[in-house]
């Protein structure tokens, strides 16, 4: 029998805080102390203590995909019985999951984020519509903890987006998503931008941060 314990902070500290759900089961929190998430492995292996614990993280990210279509999505049943209806209800999810995943990533391209700390930090503002001298203008009011991460995120995003505006007119629609999927997958392309190193490149993200197409 192993134990692990690792040392809880960062975004998944929070998410444990904000979400009652994170507080259940193998999680300590308590204002005095650091919180830690415990895991109890069971094995007839002989695997080191470390192996093991790898092997065991590794399997587990195996099934965050569907963790977090399930319980962060909703895409864990639905109340008809109608086969068609159902079908339609998953493709709708599974369509705004991978929109959502890709603006994320676009964000930050170094680090793929669940949906239940992605969304608290990006959706949580007040965003306000002005038009002036034929411009429109999106300013968004943060009253998160973390203001000033989520403003630098917002940011990046807003000038890669802008970028792709300003030349519009000079790229084909392959171009454009061809430049998109190289933003988002850059960790995995590496300094790599031919045609083969952003397909394998996709296939990785496509494993690893769930951006599927």
């Amino acid at each position: 029998m192993i134990v692990l314990r690792q040392h809880i902070k960062g975004d998944v500290l929070l998410a444990a805080q904000d979400d009652p759900q994170m507080s259940l089961a193998f999680l300590e929190s308590r204002a005095t102390a650091a919180a830690h998430e415990y895991a109890v492995l069971v094995t007839s292996s002989d695997y080191e203590i470390r192996a093991a614990a790898q092997l065991y993280r590794d399997r587990a990210d195996a099934e965050n995909n569907f963790d977090e279509l399930k319980n962060q999505w909703g895409w864990g049943g639905f109340t008809t019985h109608d086969l068609k209806r159902c079908r339609l209800m998953a493709s709708v999810v599974a369509l705004i999951y991978n929109r959502w995943n890709l603006c994320v990533r676009l964000a930050n391209p170094h680090k793929h984020h669940e949906a239940i700390t992605s969304r608290p930090l990006l959706l949580h503002g007040v965003a306000t519509k002005t038009q002036h001298g034929g411009q429109t203008t999106l300013t968004i009011t943060s009253q998160h903890a973390k203001q000033a991460a989520i403003q630098a995120v917002l940011t990046r995003l807003a000038t890669f987006l802008a970028s792709l505006t300003s030349t519009a007119e000079h790229v084909t629609d392959p171009e454009r998503l061809t430049r998109i999927l190289r933003h988002a997958f850059a960790k995995f392309l590496q300094g790599r931008a031919g045609p083969a190193a952003l397909l394998a490149a996709g296939q990785e993200g496509m494993r690893t941060v769930n951006c599927r197409f």
